[in-house]
């Protein structure tokens, strides 16, 4: 079970954050600030924080830092009633993987917290498989007998996610958003450029596919 941790110095906002996440089927545990948190972490298995910024003890800029000072690869969702673009761009900065303002859309949040875990799980799973060729996550290298590729990044990402998936449909949005990040100025004809590329990188292959859905987006289409 996917378990989530609620940061949260507010206790009605807690509460309410922590029923909505139980009513999904999440396990959930929760903490009123950074220091708090913290000692959660070192007791439980945590796959996903979601953090508020205006916390006593230690405010969410802090316990972001210090998680990312330890290599800890957390997903974290920044949830604040900060709204300039400042606050955002230094949680970002720090390690904060998406952002959220106050009052929080429930609905939205949940969306953004699976494309958290999908980004999450595809990058722990470091290898993949499919017929004769092995995706290696950490080198962004496809390998086919003898012959190895290294890719750019943004291309590894983007066909290690469609090859991940095979025969689902992602937009352009959702690509942009899990491969480029939310954050990023790149339109979403970026993913058409890096379509285009893939496919003339692995022309001839038989293992996949890159198909275009019309008025929709793409899809990988694995042959074994």
């Amino acid at each position: 079970m996917i378990h989530i941790l609620v940061v949260e110095d507010d206790r009605h906002a807690r509460r309410l954050l922590e029923a909505v996440l139980k009513r999904e089927g999440y396990l959930v545990s929760t903490a009123e600030d950074g220091v708090r948190a913290m000692e959660v972490l070192e007791k439980q298995h945590i796959d996903l924080i979601i953090l508020d910024i205006m916390m006593p003890n230690m405010d969410g800029y802090e316990f972001a830092k210090e998680l990312r000072d330890v290599d800890s690869l957390i997903p974290i969702l920044m949830a604040t009633a900060k709204h300039l673009p400042e606050d955002k761009k230094k949680g970002f900065r720090l390690g904060t993987d998406d952002y959220m303002t106050k009052p929080i859309d429930t609905e939205e949040m949940l969306l953004r917290i699976q494309a958290l875990l999908r980004r999450s799980q595809i990058a722990s799973a470091r290898k993949l498989v499919v017929g004769k060729l092995v995706l290696d996550y950490d080198a962004l290298t496809v390998t086919r007998g003898e012959e190895k590729q290294t890719l750019p990044q943004k291309e590894f990402y983007l066909l290690y996610k469609l090859l991940s998936y095979p025969d689902r449909i992602f937009t352009r949005i959702q690509l942009m958003d899990e491969i480029w990040g939310m954050q990023s100025e790149s339109t979403d004809t970026t993913v058409n450029v890096h379509i285009n590329r893939l496919r003339k990188r692995f022309e001839g292959y038989p293992e996949f596919e890159l198909v275009s859905v019309r008025s929709l987006g793409y899809k990988a289409v694995r042959s074994q």
